[in-house]
Parts: structure tokens; C-alpha cells; sequence
């Protein structure tokens, strides 16, 4: 069957326009609509100095419209022809310096009805960052608190798969025009993956990776939450500067295994939170150890107490290790965060300590 041009419209009636304040096609945005049998088409019409603002919009369009009709072929362009804001845009050059660093801007964002925000970063990729985010997360929901996690890897999400949660985010929310969250081990979760398919690259320039941030902080409906954590993506790059600039941090936590290549990066991790004046509120070793489930052995894989040691050195709270144990894997696989799936195991104390110490630091009760 044949969609309705009013069908259409009406759906992409549900998304607000970040810059009017109204929806898409209130806001006259919706341009060149064409309506197949298997295929819809249409342009969103903006300024040329707006585009990052509306990466996420389009992501947003395409999966509105797709929830017409099953199979439906979706293509959505951004285009700009607006002369006016074009001119405006070209006797405004950009405030641009070679080789400053990045300044936190004077107004952040903070969704309302969040207490705390937190990020958890790591130098380097590879260390466990978002296994830890995730138990981390169930560990402090299951201490009564009401917790949020933001997978802010845009290029390589994983919490879907760590938290066996799977779906499409939805439009609603008190204003009909929010992003709806969704939910797994009492944790309210938003990732971009659950808006592509999992073998499915996303392919951006920093400016849109930065919209698209910018909308899951300001535009998802996150509800009242004690906590909100964001797992970042390895390294200091533009989503860990978009931000520290966008979004009013409480503090950040550093992930790391003791081995002296992964120190080197999270020390980097430390100086570019430091220069953005986003507060360390501690320093997690994981895979700290291996013992053999045949023989006991305990090995020392990756060194013996590099965190802990960088941590004293630079006067920053150390607050745990996690050993290397074939079951956080395996539950991390299966997605059931181990924290949930065998609480009483010694590898989900582990974490639990560790969220009890950031409660505390955080007065969260």
C-alpha cells in the first residue's frame, strides 16, 4: 500500500526542530517529498552553519518514518539553501586559533531532573572501560539508586550488546517530541546503536559525532536519575572535548590496566580532563590479575599495581581493581552484566566496591 503525503508529514511532525523550537514541518524544513511504493524520499532544508545540529534530526527522520511501513527504503538529505544565513555565516568568521586547547564554554547543558553526571574514559581502547561502566551501572541501581547509562562511543557502541538490550528508540515524552530511552536491569540506557544496525559503520566528521552527542544529552528524556554515566570512547578526541564544553560534568573516571603502555595513555586522559577543569574522581585498574581456574596461580598478566601506584603519585583516589576472569567475559557476551547475573561471585564485588566508592564521593547515600 501506498503511504499518504499526510501520513508521512504527521510523523515527521513528532520531531522538534532544535533551532525554531517547533516541529519539522511546522518549521517549513520538510522539502521534496516523494513517496514510492518500497521507498520514501525528502530533504530537510537548512542553514549551511547549521549543519551538526541536525545529524542527529536526520538519523531521527529516517527511523520515524521507517516504523510507517515494514521494509521501507528511507533517504533523507540535508541541504542548504538559505542565501540570508549563508552571508551571515561568511561575515562571521570563525573564532578559530591553530593549536589552542579547546575552552569549557560558560553555559552547559544538564538534563533535567539529573542529580549527578559522570564520565567514565580510558587513553586507550581495549582496557574494559564500558564492561566496567555497565556492571557499575547495575551495581549502583541495585543500591536503590535510579541510574543512567549514555554509551557515547558513536563509532564503536557496545553497550546494547553488554546490556542485552536491543530496539528502537522512540518520539514522546511530556512535549511528544523527545527521545525515549530504553531500559534494561532497572538502568535507563540510550546508545547509537540502537539507531544502526550492528554491522553497520557510521561514517561522520566531527561536526556531526558532535550533534549527535549534543542531542542524547539535551534531547533524550532521561527522567529523574540520581546518576547519569557516560561511557566514552578510548582516547581525547571530539567526543570527550564536545563534552567537557557541552555538558555539566560532576567529575570523571579514569580506567586503566596496570601495563605501562595503557598508563602512558591514561595519564593523557588525566591532563585533558584537567585542562577542561572536569574534577578526577578516581583511577579503576582492571584485569589487575589472572588466576587459573585449574590450579589456582595467580598471574600478574598486565603488571602488579600500576594504577594504584599512578594514583598515589598523582594524589588521585584510587577506587579498585577488577581481576581478569573468564565469567565477566562470558556474561558481558551474553549480556547479562555478571553484577546481575552471579552477585554473590568475588569478580561482582569487585564491582560493587567500586560503585559504592564513587556513591560515597558523590554524597549519593
Amino acid at each position: 500500500m501506498l503511504l499518504s503525503r499526510e501520513t508521512v508529514l504527521n510523523s515527521l511532525a513528532r520531531i522538534m526542530d532544535p533551532v525554531s523550537g517547533t516541529d519539522l514541518v511546522t518549521a517549513n524544513l520538510i522539502k521534496a517529498l516523494n513517496i514510492k511504493l518500497d521507498e520514501v524520499s525528502f530533504l530537510i532544508e537548512i542553514s549551511p552553519d547549521q549543519e551538526q545540529k541536525y545529524q542527529g534530526i536526520k538519523l531521527l527522520a529516517e527511523t520515524e518514518v521507517k516504523k510507517l511501513k515494514k521494509d521501507l527504503l528511507v533517504k533523507v538529505f540535508l541541504t542548504a539553501h538559505s542565501a540570508s544565513a549563508k552571508s551571515e555565516s561568511a561575515s562571521k568568521p570563525p573564532n578559530l586559533k591553530i593549536g589552542r586547547h579547546p575552552e569549557a564554554q560558560k553555559t552547559k547543558m544538564k538534563p533535567p531532573g539529573v542529580n549527578k553526571i559522570i564520565a567514565i574514559g580510558s587513553g586507550k581502547g581495549g582496557v574494559g572501560k564500558s564492561t566496567l561502566s555497565a556492571n557499575i551501572a547495575v551495581a549502583l541501581s541495585q543500591r536503590g539508586l535510579k541510574v543512567g547509562l549514555l554509551d557515547a562511543d558513536i563509532y564503536g557502541p557496545s553497550q546494547p550488546k553488554l546490556m542485552g538490550v536491543s530496539g528502537k528508540p522512540e518520539i514522546g515524552g511530556t512535549d511528544g517530541k523527545s527521545i525515549l530511552p530504553l531500559h534494561g536491569y532497572g538502568i535507563t540506557l540510550m546508545s547509537m546503536g540502537f539507531l544502526v544496525a550492528a554491522d553497520e559503520a557510521v561514517v561522520w566528521r566531527g561536526p556531526m559525532l558532535m550533534g549527535a552527542l549534543q542531542q542524547f544529552i539535551g534531547q533524550v528524556e532521561w527522567g529523574e536519575l540520581d546518576i547519569l554515566l557516560i561511557d566514552l570512547p578510548p582516547g581525547t578526541g571530539d567526543v570527550q572535548l564536545t563534552l567537557a564544553q557541552k555538558c555539566e560534568l560532576d567529575g570523571a573516571v579514569i580506567v586503566s590496566t596496570p601495563q605501562d603502555v595503557a598508563l602512558i595513555d591514561a595519564r593523557k586522559a588525566m591532563q585533558m580532563f584537567y585542562k577542561l577543569d572536569v574534577p578526577i574522581l578516581g583511577m579503576i585498574e582492571n584485569m589487575s590479575t589472572y588466576i587459573c581456574t585449574n590450579c589456582g596461580h595467580e598471574e600478574h598478566l598486565f603488571g602488579e599495581g600500576g594504577v594504584q601506584l599512578e594514583a598515589t603519585k598523582t594524589r588521585i583516589d584510587f577506587l579498585g581493581e577488577v581481576p581478569l576472569d573468564i565469567k565477566v567475559r562470558q556474561s558481558s557476551d551474553s549480556g547479562k552484566p555478571i553484577v546481575f547475573s552471579d552477585f554473590e561471585s568475588t569478580q561482582s564485588m569487585a564491582f560493587v566496591k567500586i560503585a559504592d566508592k564513587l556513591s560515597s564521593k558523590l554524597n549519593l547515600g
